[in-house]
């Protein structure tokens, strides 16, 4: 039987960090399917500089190679589309202690939408726990170099971005 889990995220863009995450979790699951959700609290903020299908268009150049990560928009509740999918269990990623008090609880309501999913927490790498997509695109807009911090496809999308091009 298959282990299939989600990763949920906006994922605008997606960081080494996120791929770091995913690469660790082929370990464990036999398919991931990197799900870029509408997160409400961000949606308001209207500050994305990548559409929901740019996003996943992004995942699937990242990790052309790997047959095993696929790419998914959720615009509802990831519990919903969990069960919908047949997932067994949801990765989240966690950079510092203080990630965890809000995974904590959204882990707990997840369990209470849908008590078959599991949640598992990974630590990023040491390298990156500094790293976050919303860090990232303020170094960016300010002309630093995030090249170091996201995967080629997504530091060519970023230049095209900033010159006011399309991905």
């Amino acid at each position: 039987m298959k282990r299939r889990a989600i990763y949920p995220g906006s994922f605008d863009p997606i960081t080494n960090g996120h791929v770091d995450i995913i690469q660790r979790s082929l370990k464990v699951f036999d398919e991931v399917i990197v799900v870029v959700a509408m997160n409400l609290r961000k949606t308001a903020s209207k500050n994305w500089w990548f559409t929901p299908e740019e996003r996943i268009n992004l995942v699937r150049e990242v990790f052309k190679k790997e047959k095993r990560v696929k790419a998914d928009l959720c615009d509802g509740l990831i519990m919903d589309f969990a069960r919908d999918h047949k997932v067994d269990a949801v990765l989240r990623g966690l950079r510092a202690a203080s990630d965890f008090e809000s995974e904590f609880m959204m882990a707990a309501i997840n369990r209470e939408l849908n008590e078959k999913v599991e949640t598992y927490f990974m630590m990023t790498g040491k390298n990156l726990f500094f790293v976050s997509s919303t860090v990232l695109k303020e170094v960016a807009a300010f002309g630093g170099d995030i090249n170091p911090y996201v995967p080629p496809p997504v530091w060519r999308a970023v230049k095209r971005k900033l010159k006011g091009g399309e991905v």
